[in-house]
């Protein structure tokens, strides 16, 4: 295949739809193109927006199905009191860190009607070497978070995949590594599962060879 097909095949990949054959041949050009990676990269948001559209979505429901007002209406009506609620802990938040500033160390703080707080979880693998660190915190639909990978170990695709309680598994994320490289990689996710279901966190080559695993505190 020609270099300019496999530029097209950028959007496919991202959106899984390529067969095992043609996306194994396209990982290994994303190892050679520095555009390709940052579009697949680019992809990621989209492609997890179908995947969760598609798994909420009953079998009996035509992918293309337009909703009526009244499912607008009340749509609409909650996500409005999604982003009062996200003000209002935005709010308590910066309070929060007016009285530690005040205080000094030893405060405990906690947030206000129990809502969670980010959690962050890093571990480096003694093996590979590779550091990650990941910050989760509740989404509208699972949870969002934001991985740091430092991978001296390239050039390699690499996955982050969340593995959850009940054993299941979800790749959210994928990038490039290139040879020797020696700063930070960053890169957001979104998963389906909520905080306190996923099991750990497992940075994988696109092979599923294991780079580092991150288990978060209970």
């Amino acid at each position: 295949m020609r270099s300019l097909e496999r530029h097209r095949d950028v959007g496919a990949y991202a959106l899984g739809v390529l067969d095992e054959a043609e996306a194994f041949r396209f990982e290994d050009h994303l190892t050679e193109c520095p555009r390709c990676a940052a579009q697949v990269t680019e992809f990621g948001p989209a492609a997890r927006q179908l995947m969760l559209y598609r798994r909420a979505t009953p079998r009996f429901v035509h992918p293309m199905a337009q909703p009526g007002p009244r499912l607008l209406d009340r749509l609409l009506g909650e996500l409005a009191l999604r982003h009062r609620a996200r003000r209002r802990r935005f709010l308590y938040g910066l309070a929060a860190s007016v009285v530690l500033a005040v205080a000094g160390p030893g405060v405990v703080l906690h947030s206000a009607h129990g809502a969670p707080a980010a959690r962050v979880t890093a571990a480096t693998d003694p093996g590979t070497g590779v550091w990650a660190q990941v910050t989760t915190e509740d989404g509208d639909l699972g949870s969002r978070m934001r991985l740091d990978v430092k991978d001296g170990s390239g050039p390699h695709s690499c996955r982050l995949v969340v593995v959850g309680r009940d054993g299941s598994e979800q790749t959210v994320s994928g990038w490039t590594v290139g040879a020797h490289e020696s700063g930070t990689t960053t890169t957001m996710a979104g998963s389906s599962m909520r905080p306190d279901q996923i099991a750990r966190y497992d940075v994988r080559t696109a092979d599923g060879h294991p780079l580092v695993s991150l288990t978060p505190r209970q």
